[in-house]
């Protein structure tokens, strides 16, 4: 048995009209879509708990998006939902812009554009993933805490954080094609230690796929 899995969660759809680059900014909300996605993340999780997984704490990004998404979770699994800082998304320099490639490239951004691989425009992929790779570890030790051997916690995030925080647990390089990230809307990525507290994989499941037809992901959300 693993001495513990934390499961990083993206949240579900914003409603976002304008399809701007939301970032951090607040009072971003779930679509009526969104909503549902978060409910039947809330329906998985439920299911997995009623199988025997003993998933004993459950934290969000301060983000409206990803509270959102956490709240069906909390209530059907009765755990309160605890804000984590370090699971927030990245800063971005294009953060509130209608993100095309008419916008990115119009010659005031170019200084940005300087370096892709760290990226020049926004927090450093690996401040990105050392951030949450602690916030994981804390998640980590605090289901071992509340539950035991085997225990699971679900830290509710963003695309981009999670994505290099997968890719560093793979040792693979942190720089990478937006359009490829495997972290679709309402995704899983579990992160599996084994007794020694060591990294044992990283499994994937997308729970709401049957709702992401048709959903809109405004590039580097």
């Amino acid at each position: 048995m693993p001495q513990a899995t934390v499961h990083l969660l993206r949240h579900g759809e914003v409603y976002n009209p304008d399809g701007v680059l939301y970032g951090r900014l607040p009072e971003f909300h779930l679509s009526e879509l969104g909503r549902q996605m978060a409910v039947t993340l809330a329906e998985h999780f439920s299911a997995r708990a009623a199988q025997g997984a003993n998933i004993v704490h459950l934290a969000a990004s301060p983000l409206t998006r990803a509270q959102e998404t956490a709240r069906p979770i909390s209530e059907a699994l009765g755990l309160e939902i605890a804000t984590e800082e370090r699971i927030i998304e990245a800063a971005n320099y294009f953060e509130g812009l209608q993100v095309s490639r008419a916008e990115i490239f119009k010659p005031k951004h170019w200084p940005m554009l300087r370096n892709p691989l760290r990226p020049s425009w926004g927090e450093p992929y690996k401040e990105q993933a050392a951030r949450v790779a602690a916030a994981v570890q804390d998640a980590r030790l605090r289901a071992i805490e509340l539950g035991g051997e085997g225990s699971e916690a679900i830290l509710v995030s963003h695309q981009l954080p999670i994505w290099a925080t997968r890719l560093s647990a793979e040792g693979k390089p942190l720089w990478h094609d937006p359009r490829k990230r495997e972290c679709t809307l309402t995704s899983v990525t579990s992160l599996v230690f084994d007794d020694a507290g060591s990294l044992l994989r990283v499994d994937y499941s997308e729970p709401a796929a049957a709702l992401l037809p048709g959903a809109s992901s405004t590039p580097g959300a």
